[in-house]
């Protein structure tokens, strides 16, 4: 299956370590795994993927605040309603998790489908959870 793994740095350069561990996990299953930079890469559509994973962070370290691009990104990426998708957030302070439901909230929005979320610690824990996630139907 095409999977995109979708990350936002938002001053965190352990988020991108963590989705190239993701897309390294998720690779070992046999899947094509792009990785895209949603920050820079704002005009590569995701419609093509049968699953969607996305990263972030928290945008300080007491606020459970994501990045308004996440939003704008996902609304201009292309036809995202009955994806099968995935969100995480590296772990940063003490609002990750209030991050991941802010995150998870966004990516509702846009009607995609949420198997599965984390907090993940490190690129190790990323990397296992790549292989553990049920990709295909």
């Amino acid at each position: 299956m095409r999977v995109a793994v979708v990350y936002f740095q938002t001053g965190n350069s352990e988020v991108k370590k963590t989705a190239e561990a993701l897309a390294r996990g998720i690779a070992q299953g046999n899947h094509i795994v792009d990785l895209i930079n949603g920050e820079t890469d704002t005009d590569k559509k995701l419609t093509g993927y049968q699953y969607i994973a996305v990263g972030t962070s928290s945008v300080s370290l007491f606020s459970g605040r994501i990045s308004e691009r996440i939003s704008a990104y996902l609304k201009n990426s292309g036809m995202l309603s009955g994806k099968r998708s995935y969100a995480f957030v590296r772990k940063k302070g003490f609002a990750s998790s209030k991050s991941l439901k802010n995150l998870m909230k966004e990516m509702e929005k846009e009607g995609m489908m949420l198997k599965i979320s984390d907090v993940i610690y490190s690129a190790e824990e990323a990397e296992a959870a790549g292989k553990k996630l049920h990709i295909s139907k």
